[in-house]
């Protein structure tokens, strides 16, 4: 028996650090700003470092480390990345006999170009990671388990309902953070799942796009169901959490970033831990901040996860206000 398995996507990370990327501002882009850098010329890369992301592997290494039982359901292909992906998760002490080893599949891969204040542009091939199927989520595995953190599973929400759905049958609590493509599908289609989700985890923009709702407490009352958590995390103006008209708000401590990659699964995962050994809301919040502040001050999305539960001292410098 697991206390958690993660389930998601797993990648072979690239990092390349450079003061030669350059932000600009223009409206062709869709976020306002283009990273940009000077066509045909050879760009000096001040800092290279591979390591491996995903959502399911980020988490998986938060609840490894922190000292919970715990295994990951992702997709990999059999080449090297794919096996560094193995390779790295056992160092966290997660179980790897769930990851489905795709013979000539190909691992997903990021290429992360990164600006010296800490801004970036992810180039993303999801390979074999988006190619979900149901044989390779056991309903076996989904029973053996205490708890299911469920991430993206590339807009594949079918074997997400099915996730959930045995999941709760079996007396299983459920973590959720969909990605967007899942979220695409709208409200009509994530409301008779929101009952089974103890922990529903989305950042503003995701809500908003869920939603339609611009104010935390109208989305809170779309996605509200008795007895369960909601969380949005907002980046560096921090998260809400939300259950049976309770709600608090967690602030940033402030610490200077040098990549934000992974933030929002450190949160989410540290959170989750937090819920899991204490069921308060407040100690939750406090360790998924310390937890995400730390994965910040490195490039790669496992490199800075805690080693050991936060500290008193530690988890009192995260400033939480009763709404």
């Amino acid at each position: 028996m697991y206390d958690i398995i993660t389930i998601g996507a797993a990648t072979r990370d690239v990092f390349l650090v450079s003061d030669k990327f350059i932000a600009i501002k223009s409206k062709k882009f869709p976020t306002g700003a283009g990273e940009c850098v000077a066509l045909g010329s050879k760009i000096e890369v001040g800092e290279l470092v591979l390591t491996t992301g995903g959502g399911a592997t980020n988490a998986a290494a938060t609840f490894g480390r922190l000292g919970f039982r715990t295994a990951t359901i992702c997709r990999v292909g059999d080449d090297s990345p794919g096996k560094d992906v193995v390779e790295e998760l056992s160092r966290f002490n997660v179980s790897t006999h769930l990851v489905r080893m795709i013979k000539k599949g190909e691992t997903a891969y990021s290429t992360i170009l990164t600006m010296k204040d800490g801004e970036r542009t992810v180039l993303v091939y999801r390979g074999t990671s988006s190619e979900f199927v149901t044989r390779d989520i056991p309903d076996t595995a989904l029973k053996n388990t205490k708890w299911i953190y469920l991430t993206s599973l590339g807009g594949n929400l079918g074997i997400a309902k099915k996730i959930i759905t045995t999941a709760h049958k079996a007396g299983v609590k459920i973590a959720w953070n969909p990605g967007h493509k899942e979220l695409e599908s709208g409200f009509k289609t994530f409301a008779p799942l929101l009952p089974f989700v103890d922990v529903l985890n989305m950042n503003l923009e995701e809500a908003i796009l869920l939603t339609g709702k611009k104010q935390l407490p109208d989305m809170f009352a779309l996605l509200h169901a008795d007895g369960l958590v909601r969380l949005i995390t907002d980046g560096t103006n921090g998260a809400t959490v939300y259950r049976d008209g309770w709600m608090a708000h967690a602030q940033t401590t402030g610490v200077k970033s040098v990549s934000r990659t992974g933030a929002g699964d450190a949160f989410g995962s540290g959170f989750v831990a937090g819920l899991m050994k204490t069921d308060d809301l407040k100690e939750s919040l406090r360790v998924g901040m310390v937890n995400a502040e730390s994965v910040i001050l490195s490039y790669g999305a496992k490199r800075g996860i805690i080693r050991d539960w936060p500290s008193t001292l530690k988890k009192r410098q995260v400033k939480i206000s009763v709404l």
